[in-house]
């Protein structure tokens, strides 16, 4: 039926053969793979077409880009260690090129770790050499969490002011005395789950549930890089925060820099 996505079966063993698993992909899903070893961005792209995706696939980060343009994916999976513009680069641009959700593939863990250290962040992470069904399993959860909204956008729509910071979800704006502010997605819903609790410390592990997933809980290093990128954007002194406190050992909450 024309304009209803289609779905495919794939058929994939666990283990040694002693189960059969039976996914369900949706493929108007758009997967672009950036792996600039010819052997391995062939492998994946084949698995990835093997389970319903459509893949388009680059050596470069450049080349990712340009293609974004014409193309836009809606699920980037992105080798750190790319000639060129390297992945820790790139990541920022597809932020801000196409808002699409970005998975680091990586051989090192020191890699991940080099990435939080300089700020950047991607939704998830694998490491080389990884399995397929992890692999298929990551790609599953970052989507369905791109698609569903941050837990309250539903039930609470209304416009929501914290002194001078003013959050309309339906337009999804953020403005700080009157001045437009401009968030990504995961920082707007972020600053969105603080102030639904404005006054009110949120603990790390419930902003990890509530604007990544319950399968993030555990990984806070995710939940401090987005706060340094929040108070960078909305305090007049990030290093001397007076809107996004931290508690600490427990969390974080919002007030107004008058109170």
């Amino acid at each position: 039926m024309k304009g209803t996505p289609q779905r495919v079966p794939f058929r994939y063993l666990i283990g040694r053969g002693e189960r059969v698993v039976l996914e369900y992909v949706d493929m108007s899903k758009h997967v672009l793979l950036v792996e600039d070893d010819a052997l391995s961005r062939r492998s994946v792209a084949f698995s990835l077409e093997q389970a319903g995706y459509r893949v388009t696939s680059c050596a470069t980060a450049e080349d990712a880009l340009a293609l974004s343009h014409r193309d836009p994916p809606d699920l980037v999976l992105l080798d750190i260690g790319l000639p060129g513009m390297d992945g820790l680069e790139a990541l920022h641009h597809f932020q801000s090129l196409i808002g699409a959700p970005v998975i680091f593939v990586t051989a090192r863990r020191r890699d991940l770790d080099e990435a939080l250290g300089l700020e950047l962040g991607a939704d998830d992470y694998v490491t080389k050499p990884f399995d397929l069904t992890v692999l298929l399993a990551r790609i599953k959860a970052v989507l369905r969490r791109s698609q569903r909204p941050p837990a309250g956008f539903q039930d609470r729509p209304e416009s929501l002011t914290v002194g001078d910071l003013a959050i309309d979800p339906a337009a999804h704006t953020v403005t700080v005395d009157g001045c437009l502010v401009d968030l990504s997605p995961r920082e707007f819903a972020l600053l969105h789950t603080l102030a639904l609790e404005a006054g009110h410390v949120v603990s790390v592990d419930d902003l990890l549930a509530r604007v990544w997933g319950a399968e993030y809980v555990g990984q806070p290093q995710v939940v401090y890089v987005h706060i340094r990128w929040l108070r960078e954007k909305i305090e007049e002194t990030p290093n001397q925060p007076r809107r996004i406190i931290t508690v600490r050992a427990v969390g974080y909450k919002l007030e107004s820099p008058e109170s």
